[in-house]
């Protein structure tokens, strides 16, 4: 089975270290290294890159944000998972749109924490119950004023349960082998919705799903 690198960025010294040695317990995890800001992040994995980030959104010298960015511009094979005090809706959407691809409130239980790490490296996306209740907040917002077309007609039935089963964190071979179709097929139809919507990633399609109310 294979195992990961995962590299942690807080500023808070005992939270840090505490994570390090929590990620050194998960079984899958091969290799773990810290810094205390996205700057040194960033140097970090200029030398060797992590499989994945896992990001404090609020630091000194560069902050979650703008090192998100930095990562997904010169870095974007590494995954990137957000760990904040606040389920913020406004950030949660904005770094969902940038192509963050989970999100965590620093309770989270040690489980989660985990189950996220893999979640993303083979699913390209973490989806939880704080995404789901920002992402219903952010429709429910919507409605009250003018809501945009969306354009779900454009996709086919098949895409949609497609989309759906994405939605649920099936990997491309569950999702092959429930609907009884190829692996090099489902990639196909995932490449051709990301196309029709005009996203570039997972993160992507399931905001659309949320807001095309594909999914709810």
């Amino acid at each position: 089975m294979k195992k990961y690198k995962v590299y942690i960025a807080d500023d808070h010294t005992l939270f840090r270290k505490a994570m390090v040695n929590l990620l050194r317990s998960f079984h899958r995890v091969l290799e773990v290294k810290d810094a205390e800001n996205g700057k040194e992040l960033l140097t970090l994995i200029k030398y060797e890159q992590p499989d994945v980030a896992i990001v404090d959104l609020q630091m000194p010298v560069m902050d979650g944000a703008e090192t998100c960015e930095q990562l997904i511009k010169k870095h974007p094979e590494v995954k990137i998972i957000i760990l904040t005090m606040h389920d913020s809706n406004k950030y949660i959407l904005h770094m969902m749109e940038m192509g963050v691809h989970a999100f965590l409130l620093k309770n989270t239980e040690p489980d989660e924490l985990e189950k996220a790490i893999y979640a993303v490296i083979e699913k390209d996306f973490y989806h939880n119950d704080l995404v789901a209740a920002v992402l219903r907040k952010n429709v429910t917002e919507r409605k009250s004023g003018q809501r945009p077309q969306f354009r779900s007609a454009e996709l086919t039935e098949r895409e949609k349960e497609i989309l759906v089963l994405i939605c649920r964190e099936l990997t491309i071979r569950e999702i092959g082998q429930k609907l009884s179709l190829s692996e090099n097929t489902v990639r196909n139809h995932r490449v051709n919705m990301m196309d029709k919507i005009g996203v570039n990633n997972t993160v992507g399609l399931v905001k659309f799903a949320y807001e095309a109310g594909i999914v709810s």
